[in-house]
This record gives structure tokens, C-alpha cells and sequence, in this order.
């Protein structure tokens, strides 16, 4: 077969691309030719139901596409749909699978294989009725990652929603002879559950860490399922949180660059009535439902809780809010608290906001004068702890495939979090930050005994640099700390706690602790000294320095806080009520997450392709200012595109410096986004000839 000569680099300069249909003997022989020839698994065999097209432009065939009868078992699309086996049977010829997709090797245009990809599933319905009679629903597809990356599927909004067992489709013993590939799927029908018979909590399957983060598609992921009353307020969700993600750190007016409906829209979803739909948790509960099916794929998960407050104090008009301190005056702090459990994984990648509380504080009146220890714990500000714990007990029984480990600092140190714990079956473990140096079962004090077992392990800890913090409200001044690596002895012994006084009638429980302390500090520096108390077994240094690296990870909550404060500028929002306020945080809460999540990304797995993160014309554009740079390279990966945003942002790059972090990301991909979009005006207008659009005539009065 002929190779076509001088096809451009880029797809939208290719002349006359399009799909032709195979109904011809001779289009199948160009088919079969080209398969067998240029693909590495041939021709087929394709079963069932079957299309086949091949991709030509005005300098000949460049590819060639097959589809066929979807797979009659596929755990990964199955748990995705959410389907029993009765229902797969009645249904599963709504399923398609690509079997075959064909770019020319010969062939080097950017973007060609996503191209062709959309311009097949925006045909392939219609096509698929005309020969047998009825729609599909849903196409699917596995790709080999041995061999590419599956990009081209992301960048065509396709969904990868898990991975084979390495079995093929005659593979009738479980030889599992196959190469494990990834699944993805393209939705087709929108309402392609609902048409199934299916309720709202089905489809609850794996979802990769970096499944629908590019900017064309991550808002109507983690929002667009919100049910808000009127479909109408769901889409002006997903247009506000993608209009707020391009440019998180200006105001909606600013990000939306003045569009006046833009803005009144999204001023009209924040300012509902108060008893509307649409709530915080209304809001979230789709981030949530992904937030869900990220944890499922992986086989560790934390989950990190803590509180912070959120200062309004300058908003005098803002009704509903609570007091969050009182400062040496007595004056005192209005504003909200924000309790939260953000899901990470093992490695530190954030997974999603699993659960938020924002509630407004009352102080406790003057006249009730009962002892602490008489006042219910439902009363008290750790109430928040509690209710944390148990959704995520809560959740632990829906994926028992997954490991969660909860994470706390020494604020949830109170019997009442590990009595609970013990209540719900202990389906998941605790990891939390011992405060209260109390007696064991053996009267011993917990600190000293554990301080008096033998050393196990010697190791290392990086000690992160600090910026200096001074005294706010009820927050203690932070001194400045420069970075250093800590020679750290580890200890860790198996304890009995028996319950405090007030519930004297609780059993003791059985918990480890493990001792991390600095060994030689710098002068005038304070030691590094931790105890943690877990219920996690530990029987070897391993296990307890593994318990030390987890619990390293719950900083990942306060750079999500720093994000959303400083970042985000969550505490400069001005609302007539707390509620209102609620729903515009609630939609900050998932771009920060975003933002952590570009940042770590591009840290700790450089080398996926950019496009799991930028959209094409960002590529340009950083492209092109690196070529503008002697001293930078073009991006190839993700980590290339993510350094050079830093370098908008400010960041020097040095031997010396440590990664780029969040406040250096957010600064940088607000740049990069204005760029863009100079980039998008200048090509439209002078796709338009480079005159001013005319207006339209007035009708004269």
C-alpha cells in the first residue's frame, strides 16, 4: 500500500480528512492490506456486530479502524456500569468494542489519532443503526501499555476505567496468556444507566488517579452529576469550576475575563434561597462518587482528617457565621470551621475530598454550667473527629479490596476516637498523633515506656523548611525553619490504654506506639520527636518505620489548607449569607485538590504524557516559550510541561532549589492561562480575516 507523502505535522492542517465506511471489496482489500501489514495483532479476527472504516486525507489512506461485539465478560466494565448478570445479557449488544485502530507508522501528525478518534465516535451511532438496526450506548476499548501510552483515548474523552486480567477471549482455563492492558470506554448516551434499569449508586467501579484531569474535562467529571434541582444549575456548575480552575487566583469576574452572563450566571447558582438544593454537599457529592472509585484502585488509601477555620471577620454584612476565636482584646473572630477528610494514596497523590463538615461555631452559654466531661461529645467541636471516623468505616465496607489507614494529629488524641473505632469493627486502622502522656494498664506512663524499649532502627527524615509564622488569634507564632535531614532513632512498643473516668465503664484497648526521636539536632533548633498511636500491628523496624512514612503524609491536608487559603482565596469570598458562602467553597475545595494534584503529578510521575494535564493549545504555548528560553528545553512528559509552568510562576530552577511547590504551580498556570488565551484570540481573529465582527443593524424605532 502506497504511503501518503507530505502529510502535515499537525492535524488541523491535514486537507480533507475523513472516515470512509467499508462496504465495498475493494475498500476491504485496502482494509485487510493495511491491517495486516502495519498493525502488530493483524486483522482480527473482529466478531459479532462489525464496522470497519479507513481514515483518508487528500494525500492518501492514513489509518484504518475495526469494531466489533464487546467482550462477553470484562470485571473492570462491568463493576464500572454497575450491572448484575442478567441485566449484562439483555443489554450487552449496546456495547461495542473497538477492536482495531490504525494510525500509519509513516505517519507523524500531532493529534491525528484523537481526531480520527471523535470523528469515529461522532459517526459510528448512526452508521451502527443504518446496518442493524438499533444504537449503541457505550464503546470500549483496551490498550497495551507496553507498547503506548493511551493518550490519544484521554485527549478524545475517552475514560480508563481499569485494567484486564490478562486473559483473552478464548482463554477458556485462566491461562492468562495475555498482556494486562487498560480499559477504557466512551459514554455515547449520556443516560446510558438510567436506561438500563439502574439505580443512582450504580457504576461505582476503579478509577485511574489520572482519569479526566485535562482542562476540557475534569469539571464535568467531578461535578457535572450534582443534582441541584435543574439540570440548568448543574451545567452552571461545571462552567463556573472550569471558568475558577483556569485562573484560581482572581476573583470570578476576573476569571471569567468581564463576560457579563458568565458572571451573573454563576452569581445566580451561589445566591439560591437557602432552603435550595444546592448545598455544599449537593455539590460535592459527585466529587465525592469519583473521589470513591480513585480509592477502590489502589490497594492503600489514607484518609486524612483535620479542621481549620476560615476567617470572615471583615465581612460585617455575611449572616450565619460562627465565632472561631477571640483574641487578647476579647474581641471575637467570626467565621466558619471546616473539617475535612482528603484521601491520599500511598505514595502521596491526593485522590479527592472524601468528606467536609463546615459548620459555624457558637460559644457555650453562660449559663450552662456543666463540667466537661457532663457535656455529650455530639456537643462538642470533636464531634467532627467522630463523624469522620465512622464514614470512613462506612466506606471500608464498600471496598474491602482497599487498605484504608486514617490519619490524625494530636487533636483526635481522646478515648472516645479509638472507642469508636472498636465499635464500628475496626474495618479500617487509626494513625494518629499521641498529645496526653496517660497511664498504660501497667501504670506506667505511655511516653516513658515506650522511651525506655530498645532502639530497633536508625534512619533518616527530611525535615522541610518553614516559613516563619506570627502570632494570629488563637494560632501560636512559628518560628522560621531551614531544611535539614534528621538522624532519627525509632522505638515502638504494644500498649494497653484504659479508659478515663468518665467512661470508666469502656474496656482498655490494645494499641502500638512508635517513638521517632532526633538524635542531634542543630543548636537552638527543637528536636524532632514524635509518638504515634496506631492499630496497625508491628512486629518488625519495617513495619514501624513504614507507620513513620504514612504518618509523614498528613502535611498533605495542611497543603491542601495553604492552597486553599492562599491560593484559592477562599477567606477573601464576600457573601450576604454562610450558606452561600458554603457553596462557593465547596467548588474551591476540588480545584484545590486539582492544583495539588498537577503539582505532585508532575513530581512523583514525570513521565506521563502532558496531555493527561494540558490541553493542546497549553503545549503550544509552552512550547513555545521554552524555544523562546537558551536555557530551557521543549516539554516531551508531564514533568517537562509542570517544571516550565514553575518557571512562569517564578520559580529559578537551581541546583539548590527544592521541586516547585503549590503556590509556585498556581502562579505559573495562571500565566500559562492568560497566554492561552491570547493565543486563542489572535487565531480567531485572524481566522476571521482580521476584521472587527459588524454588528448587527439596529431595527429603527
Amino acid at each position: 500500500m502506497p504511503r501518503p507523502e507530505d502529510v502535515p505535522s499537525r492535524v488541523d492542517e491535514v486537507v480533507g480528512l475523513e472516515l470512509v465506511l467499508v462496504e465495498s471489496e475493494e475498500q476491504m482489500r485496502i482494509w485487510n492490506t493495511l491491517l495486516l501489514d502495519e498493525h502488530p495483532r493483524g486483522v482480527g479476527p473482529l466478531v459479532g456486530r462489525q464496522l470497519r472504516y479507513l481514515v483518508r486525507c487528500e494525500r492518501g489512506w492514513l489509518g484504518a479502524l475495526g469494531f466489533a461485539s464487546a467482550a462477553l465478560q470484562l470485571e473492570a466494565r462491568d463493576l464500572w456500569i454497575g450491572w448484575d448478570g442478567e441485566t449484562q445479557r439483555r443489554h450487552l449488544e449496546r456495547v461495542v468494542g473497538l477492536g482495531r485502530l490504525l494510525i500509519r507508522p509513516s505517519v507523524a501528525c500531532r493529534n491525528l489519532a484523537s481526531r480520527v478518534l471523535a470523528l469515529a465516535m461522532a459517526r459510528l451511532p448512526e452508521d451502527f443503526e443504518r446496518r442493524y438496526g438499533y444504537r449503541p450506548w457505550l464503546v470500549e476499548t483496551f490498550v497495551d501499555t507496553t507498547q503506548v501510552s493511551g493518550t490519544c483515548f484521554r485527549a478524545a474523552n475517552w475514560v480508563r476505567i481499569g485494567s484486564t486480567k490478562g486473559r483473552g477471549r478464548q482463554d477458556r482455563t485462566a491461562a492468562q496468556g495475555e498482556t494486562v492492558k487498560d480499559v477504557y470506554v466512551h459514554v455515547l448516551v449520556a443516560d446510558f444507566r438510567a436506561r438500563l434499569g439502574l439505580g443512582d449508586e450504580a457504576g461505582r467501579g476503579p478509577l485511574s488517579r489520572d482519569a479526566d484531569l485535562d482542562p476540557g474535562a475534569w469539571a464535568r467529571q467531578e461535578f457535572g452529576g450534582a443534582r441541584l434541582g435543574d439540570r440548568r444549575l448543574t451545567q452552571r456548575l461545571v462552567r463556573s469550576a472550569t471558568v475558577l480552575a483556569s485562573d484560581p487566583t482572581r476573583s470570578f469576574p476576573g476569571a471569567a475575563g468581564g463576560n457579563r452572563a458568565m458572571i451573573k450566571a454563576h452569581y445566580r447558582l451561589l445566591d439560591q434561597p437557602d432552603d435550595s438544593a444546592v448545598t455544599l454537599e449537593a455539590i460535592l457529592a459527585p466529587h465525592r462518587e469519583q473521589t470513591l472509585r480513585r480509592m477502590q484502585a489502589e490497594k492503600v488509601v489514607l484518609c486524612i482528617h483535620d479542621g481549620t477555620d476560615l476567617d470572615y471577620t471583615g465581612v460585617a454584612e455575611c449572616e450565619g457565621l460562627g465565632v472561631i476565636g477571640t483574641n487578647q482584646t476579647g474581641a471575637k473572630s467570626r467565621g466558619l470551621h471546616l473539617h475535612s477528610t482528603l484521601a491520599v494514596s500511598e505514595e502521596g497523590l491526593p485522590l479527592g475530598v472524601l468528606s467536609v463538615r463546615c459548620d459555624a461555631p457558637q460559644p457555650r452559654s453562660k449559663d450552662d454550667e456543666r463540667p466537661a466531661a457532663q457535656v455529650p461529645i455530639e456537643e462538642k467541636k470533636t464531634y467532627d473527629w467522630l463523624v469522620a471516623l465512622r464514614d470512613c468505616e462506612a466506606v471500608a465496607a464498600e471496598m474491602p479490596r482497599t487498605q484504608i489507614v486514617q490519619v490524625m494529629d494530636r487533636e483526635a488524641d481522646f478515648f472516645e476516637v479509638f472507642d469508636a473505632w472498636r465499635q464500628g469493627a475496626g474495618r479500617t486502622h487509626l494513625l494518629i498523633r499521641a498529645q496526653h502522656n496517660r497511664r498504660t494498664t501497667t501504670n506506667q506512663k505511655l511516653f516513658d515506656a515506650v522511651r525506655a524499649s530498645p532502639a530497633r532502627l536508625q534512619l533518616e527524615l527530611r525535615v522541610t523548611r518553614q516559613s516563619a509564622r506570627p502570632k494570629k488569634s488563637k494560632q501560636k507564632a512559628k518560628p522560621k525553619r531551614t531544611e535539614r535531614v534528621a538522624r532519627m532513632t525509632l522505638r515502638y512498643l504494644q500498649v494497653e490504654l484504659p479508659a478515663p473516668k468518665h467512661l470508666a465503664k469502656r474496656e482498655a484497648i490494645s494499641l502500638w506506639i512508635v517513638h521517632a526521636v532526633e538524635q542531634e539536632p542543630p543548636a537552638g533548633v527543637k528536636r524532632v520527636e514524635w509518638f504515634l498511636l496506631t492499630t496497625m500491628p508491628i512486629t518488625s523496624p519495617e513495619q514501624g518505620e513504614q507507620v513513620l512514612a504514612r504518618y509523614c503524609l498528613r502535611w498533605r491536608i495542611e497543603d491542601w489548607h495553604r492552597v486553599l487559603k492562599r491560593g484559592c482565596g477562599i477567606e477573601e469570598l464576600r457573601n450576604e449569607t454562610a450558606d452561600r458562602l458554603e457553596r462557593a467553597i465547596a467548588i474551591y475545595l476540588v480545584i484545590a485538590w486539582r492544583i495539588m494534584l498537577m503539582t505532585l503529578l508532575g513530581r512523583e510521575v514525570p513521565d506521563l504524557p502532558m496531555e493527561v494535564l494540558f490541553t493542546d493549545v497549553e503545549i503550544e504555548v509552552l512550547t513555545a516559550f521554552a524555544h523562546s528560553r537558551r536555557d530551557l528545553k521543549p516539554p516531551k512528559r508531564l514533568g517537562d510541561a509542570v517544571r516550565l509552568v514553575a518557571r512562569l510562576g517564578g520559580y529559578q530552577d537551581r541546583k539548590s532549589d527544592p521541586p516547585p511547590g503549590h503556590q509556585i504551580l498556581w502562579t505559573g498556570y495562571a500565566e500559562l492561562r492568560s497566554m492561552c488565551k491570547g493565543v486563542l484570540l489572535y487565531r480567531q481573529w485572524t481566522e476571521a480575516g482580521g476584521a472587527r465582527p459588524s454588528r448587527r443593524a439596529r431595527p429603527s424605532k
